[in-house]
């Protein structure tokens, strides 16, 4: 690093940085390259749970409480020239909710079954009443990667934006975040889209 400099450096040699160490006949680097691979790539890293990471063989809770927390570092860095921004678009919203929601493995207002989530308006609006929000703008994620929402997504986004006129909290979109395959963000707007 000191001759190179961090960009210098694969995501292998990074990781050994955080690690220290890697454990009985193999490196930090060696051990770097080993969890991007088992967890399927960085970004699968990032998401990972202390828990998760400590039981790998070489890591323990100290090396993993380091690691979670370097990820959620760069997951604010990446926030931070946004917080205090107005939010005017469906662009600024996924900016904002992207590099948040692409490390969460579920981001949980109501927790869903395989195809279909146990959604009620009251949930959703819970956080806009107490904060006596004029407005919200809703999103969630679809693990698949696909921004395309089902039917299900299009019912619930009718039913919060009835809810929203019903309470006097205006529903300013509805967001599907997803992923490429290359970790780009992608998103379905129902406001771009205008249902909503």
């Amino acid at each position: 690093m000191a001759t190179d400099g961090p960009n210098g450096l694969k995501d292998s040699e990074l990781l050994a940085i955080l690690l220290g160490i890697g454990r009985s006949g193999l490196s930090a680097v060696g051990l770097g390259e080993e969890l991007i691979t088992s967890f399927g790539g960085l970004q699968a890293l990032g998401r990972a749970s202390a828990a998760e990471l400590a039981q790998c063989k070489g890591v323990g809770q100290t090396k993993a409480a380091r690691l979670v927390a370097a990820f959620v570092l760069g997951t604010r860095l990446a926030q931070e020239d946004l917080l205090g921004r107005r939010i005017a678009s469906p662009k600024d919203a996924v900016e904002f909710l992207g590099p948040r929601m692409r490390l969460l493995p579920v981001e949980e207002i109501t927790r869903g079954t395989l195809n279909e989530s146990l959604y009620h308006p009251r949930e959703a609006f819970r956080a806009g009443i107490a904060h006596k929000a004029h407005s919200v703008l809703f999103a969630h994620n679809h693990p698949s990667g696909d921004p395309t929402p089902s039917a299900d997504d299009m019912a619930i986004s009718r039913e919060m934006k009835r809810a929203g006129e019903i309470l006097g909290i205006e529903v300013v979109d509805h967001l599907i975040l997803g992923e490429s395959r290359k970790g780009v963000v992608l998103y379905y707007s129902f406001r771009e889209r205008g249902e909503g």
